[in-house]
């Protein structure tokens, strides 16, 4: 992609231009200094701006004509290293640490080559063009066939070489030059400092060789008299490492493929129902919250809302993971991006643009991708001393082999150093981790596990212990009044409209349970005075008069009301899975409201599989023991903390910590964000609230148990494939390097060919890449352990 200079009109790339300048919100690029200082001076001069009717000027400034096609880039598009994430620039170029091509941070949802890998492939392409009639005459002097026999003996040869080394070497292999020299001056050595200096050495040598033979001595020359050159090295090591480049441009570009398919779920445009009925197409970004909007059939849902008109059946599987659909009824929640199936339905927008869900999960895998995992600090340490100990290595060979080599010692040497600095590949190693970081998290993200940041994804492959809050975790979080009893002959309607009346300003599940059952009554609600929320307790408040005590037994003991005489038949509802409230009016017991909260469907076996990974469950809640060793029981966890208050949550976490556990913390609630953020990983419920989600480092979209095996499995398999990629790039080096230095030479008489060299570097940085794309075809969940439906269990529900 191209881009006009403002002031000068030349096209130019952006990332080889002489400057950049922000200016209304735009980015331009020059081709010099000079233009830079003109435009600064008057910008407004070269800048064509649109007036409101949308008609741009035909002149600006002094009556100059201004380009139009400025093609500027927008301020917003940032760029960064994907072995250096801490690198961010507004504009393409290359890496100051590593020299590596910038790419964008969040990937867009069109597809194709970026203009890194079109410029390579096109280099590529001209220097093997030209590296083949080079080969051909460099290898006629030295092999013995007829029809090329007179290439040694052609005193010209040397100069023919030259002229096609030089346009490969200056002009395919420019780019490694310019960023071997950034990499010295700035002190930071890395793959393109051993490139060019290795091909720079070759280069020089023949070019010596081949200007003022007669420099060398008669021991240098062969029995025709000439000096052996290295221009053929030179061009195919510049040419192969091109292959290199654009084998590994194109793999990083697939492991975006997980983003651009997430970005590619939402629809180009919505259907809009106005005020007077009319309805027409919009573009998405037209769409506002609070607009109402059709959905037909087997179209994406264009934005997060919620039905409010008709029933339907939406397949959520590239959000969840799961391949059933999902009914929806009027009051549902519907995500931006999933696919509606044979209904029809009208649903209002809640959440547009950048707060969709969609929108957050894009944004989320994207940093994730660019964060560091624990195990590259390594990898660093390593890296910051490999460059210049393999100069060092090369500059070692270089001296042995001209003190103790064979004649001609000097051409030895060369051969020799040069293949130690080629073979030695950087960049194998420090792509070994972020690209199966990128990967992993990717294909997370489409099974609906969101990964926050690596470290998150390193930790949960050694969590041994696994807290889990109960309420919308292991329950579906939507509780319901299963039965409500009195006492002294009082109508249980009188007693759940006056709890109904006290709750219904409250968004706890217990309370819109009892607001619920009160509307199924079709009980006529009033307005609460003097309401209190006792935390651990239950609330308080003044209805009609009366006034209303709800909640535990520590609440009706603190304002002296006696509740024994239910004792027994609450102890019983909680034996079967029910949270119990008592209920007082004007100080004195007036009946029980118990609530029950089915389990969901996938808990138990989930929590099985979980346990069979050798993880130690626990269950925390605010409930009584007995109910809770009675939930605990039902799905086979190991330990129970009943009657936990908000603020013991995070106690008990930093416990098991201190006892030496790796902990995992499950949970969707407010109260829950400070457990999460204190565990070793913070697991959220995609259905709970945004303060857990942003807490969290890991958050299960369909905000189901199984998620955390898969969060289990897919953390063993990237953290497998990072440790096959840094044994890939540790052992490469171990044995290229002294291979390449001649060790094998006294042995066997076999040295390595610094052409070959380069084709195993080359090589060795997309073999760690291919092995990274592994992970988009690891089978992460299997049929044997994924959880299969069961019949719908009661339990209790207890924030």
């Amino acid at each position: 992609m191209t881009t006009k200079d403002p002031v000068c009109g030349m096209t130019i790339d952006p990332a080889t231009a002489a400057g950049h300048v922000e200016y209304a919100g735009q980015t331009y690029y020059f081709c010099s200094t000079g233009c830079v200082t003109k435009f600064r001076a008057n910008p407004d001069r070269y800048v064509v701006r649109p007036p409101p009717d949308g008609h741009a000027h035909e002149k600006a400034g002094h009556g100059k004509s201004v380009p139009k096609s400025a093609a500027p880039v927008s301020a917003d598009v940032k760029y960064t290293c994907p072995m250096h994430p801490e690198i961010i620039r507004d504009a393409p170029g290359s890496c100051p640490i590593c020299g590596m091509a910038l790419e964008l941070m969040t990937p867009t949802a069109q597809e194709g080559p970026s203009r890194e890998l079109i410029d390579m492939s096109r280099r590529f392409w001209v220097s093997v063009s030209i590296c083949v009639p080079l080969i051909a005459i460099a290898m006629g002097k030295h092999i013995a066939i007829p029809a090329l026999g007179w290439l040694a003996r052609w005193p010209y040869s040397n100069w023919a070489e030259f002229a096609l080394a030089t346009p490969i070497v200056f002009w395919c292999g420019w780019p490694f030059f310019v960023r071997g020299w950034q990499s010295i001056i700035s002190l930071r050595l890395n793959m393109y400092t051993l490139i060019s200096i290795g091909v720079g050495v070759a280069y020089s040598f023949s070019l010596i060789a081949t200007l003022a033979p007669d420099v060398f001595p008669q021991a240098f020359k062969n029995h025709h008299g000439l000096v052996n050159v290295y221009f053929e090295a030179a061009g195919a090591i510049v040419a192969l490492v091109l292959l290199g480049q654009v084998l590994e441009l194109r793999a990083r570009g697939a492991t975006s493929s997980a983003i651009r398919a997430l970005l590619n779920l939402a629809p180009k445009t919505a259907r809009k129902i106005e005020t007077d009925g009319d309805e027409h197409d919009i573009p998405l970004e037209s769409v506002h919250a609070a607009d109402r909007l059709r959905v037909r059939p087997g179209e994406k849902v264009p934005t997060d809302g919620s039905v409010v008109e008709g029933q339907t059946s939406i397949d959520e599987s590239m959000m969840t993971g799961e391949p059933i659909p999902v009914e929806k009824h009027v009051g549902d929640r519907v995500v931006c991006g999933t696919l509606n199936g044979t209904g029809s339905f009208i649903m209002e927008a809640t959440k547009v643009g950048g707060a969709t869900l969609l929108a957050q999960i894009v944004a989320l895998v994207s940093e994730s991708q660019r964060s560091r995992a624990p195990i590259q600090r390594l990898v660093d340490q390593v890296s910051a001393w490999f460059v210049p100990a393999v100069v060092i290595a090369s500059v070692i060979t270089f001296i042995v082999w001209l003190l103790v080599g064979p004649s001609p010692a000097l051409a030895f040497a060369l051969v020799n150093a040069v293949a130690v600095l080629i073979i030695a590949c950087p960049c194998a190693l420090g792509l070994a981790t972020p690209m199966s970081i990128m990967v992993g998290v990717g294909r997370g993200a489409q099974m609906g596990v969101l990964i926050r940041n690596a470290e998150a994804l390193e930790r949960m492959e050694k969590v041994d212990t696994l807290v889990v809050d109960k309420t919308g975790t292991l329950t579906e979080g939507k509780p319901r009044v299963s039965t409500i009893e009195t006492v002294h002959d009082l109508d249980a309607n009188h007693i759940l409209q006056r709890a109904a009346s006290l709750e219904r300003g409250s968004e706890h599940p217990l309370a819109s349970a009892i607001v619920e059952a009160a509307k199924e009554r079709n009980l006529n609600l009033n307005d609460a005075k003097d309401f209190q929320s006792l935390t651990g307790l239950g609330v308080v408040g003044i209805v009609d008069g009366q006034h209303i005590l709800l909640g535990n037994m520590g609440l009706m003991k603190k304002h002296g009301v006696d509740g024994s005489i239910l004792d027994e038949r609450v102890q019983a509802l909680r034996i079967e899975g029910n949270t119990v409230m008592y209920v007082a009016l004007d100080q004195k017991l007036a009946g029980i409201i118990a609530v029950a909260d089915p389990i969901k469907a996938s808990a138990r076996e989930s929590l099985d599989a979980i346990r069979a990974l050798g993880i130690k469950t626990i269950m925390l809640t605010g409930d009584s023991r007995a109910t809770a060793e009675a939930v605990a029981k039902t799905l086979g966890i190991d330990s129970v903390e009943a009657e936990v208050l908000p603020e013991q949550k995070n106690q008990i976490v930093a416990k098991l910590k201190a006892a030496g556990s790796i902990v995992a913390m499950a949970g969707d609630g407010v109260n829950d964000a400070p457990a999460l953020a204190s565990a070793d990983v913070g697991i959220a419920m995609g259905s709970g609230t945004d303060v857990a989600i942003q807490t969290a480092g890991v958050t299960l979209v369909k905000g189901d148990l199984s998620g955390i095996v898969k969060t289990r499995r897919l953390s063993v398999a990237t953290m497998r494939n990072i440790r096959q990629n840094l044994f890939f790039a540790f052992i490469y080096n171990a044995v290229g390097v002294p291979i390449a230095a001649g060790v094998l030479y006294p042995l066997t008489g076999t040295l390595l060919s610094p052409m070959i060299a380069a084709a195993a570097m080359s090589l060795s940085s997309v073999s760690v890449i291919g092995n990274a794309l592994r992970l988009r075809h690891t089978e992460i969940w299997t049929e044997t352990s994924a959880p299969k439906s069961t019949p719908t269990s009661r339990a209790n529900v207890q924030m």
